[in-house]
């Protein structure tokens, strides 16, 4: 039954909280940078031509939304996706904006 399917208030509001955050196109390139493999804020800053303050700042954000998790590794830290269910997603929407306009539905 479609009434099933349906979320909590709460639960709602913390997925659009979440959507909302990633909705944010340097964060959106920091998490996707991240998705593989561990990163430094450092490489994460060049990679994507941004500054390492700024990069500290979508870290923090997105850390405190468990999208990103952070191991110290000696002085550096690495950032990674939380998990599966976050890899899965961006890259599941990733396919997703880069199929053809006139694809089909599966519906």
């Amino acid at each position: 039954m479609i009434l099933d399917s349906i979320i909590s208030d709460d639960h709602a509001t913390q997925l659009a909280d979440m959507f909302r955050l990633m909705g944010d196109p340097s964060r959106l390139r920091i998490i996707y940078a991240c998705l593989d493999e561990p990163v430094a804020v450092g490489d994460i800053a060049r990679s994507l031509e941004l500054s390492p303050s700024l990069v500290s700042h979508h870290l923090r954000l997105l850390r405190a939304a468990r999208v990103l998790r952070a191991e110290r590794q000696g002085r550096h830290v690495f950032y990674e996706a939380a998990d599966e269910h976050i890899r899965r997603v961006l890259k599941d929407m990733a396919a997703h904006v880069g199929e053809p306009a006139d694809h089909p539905s599966e519906d």
